[in-house]
């Protein structure tokens, strides 16, 4: 095949690729605000359920944690795309990273990665802060 032909395909799956790896970070972003606000909502609604406010919170952790794996997996097509397009003529706008499943981590390991255990960590240890202060009646949250 062509250079030249070759040059428009790569430019074309990488502009894909960039897409899908976009749409995945949105998803990520638009999950942490659902997340926050339905565990604000969850504590301001029904304080006696407040143990509710653990079901969106891990639901979402999770969620999240699952297209963080999947954007890593998107990158690591996107850079091998980069690397051997060039030289090889093989599945030309595949979009399927599922062979690269091995490099990158498991989604359970990625819930408690630097990327997402700081944002959900601090507010899963903001709610038992605060049902520790109400439950032992102190000055800090009464509803």
């Amino acid at each position: 095949m062509e250079v030249e032909n070759k040059l428009k395909i790569l430019t074309e799956e990488v502009k894909n690729l960039q897409e899908i790896i976009k749409r995945m970070a949105t998803n990520s972003l638009e999950i942490k605000k659902w997340t926050v606000a339905l565990v604000i909502s969850t504590l301001i609604l029904k304080f006696e359920y407040k143990y509710i406010a653990f079901i969106p919170l891990i639901a979402f952790w999770i969620l999240d944690s699952y297209y963080l794996r999947q954007e890593r997996l998107f990158r690591k097509q996107y850079e091998e795309i980069i690397a051997t397009r060039m030289h090889s003529d093989e599945n030309f706008f595949n979009v399927n990273p599922e062979k690269y499943k091995k490099d990158v981590k498991s989604t359970f390991k990625i819930c408690f990665s630097v990327s997402t255990l700081p944002f959900y960590g601090s507010i899963f240890i903001i709610l038992i802060f605060i049902f520790t202060c109400n439950h032992f009646n102190l000055p800090f949250f009464h509803p």
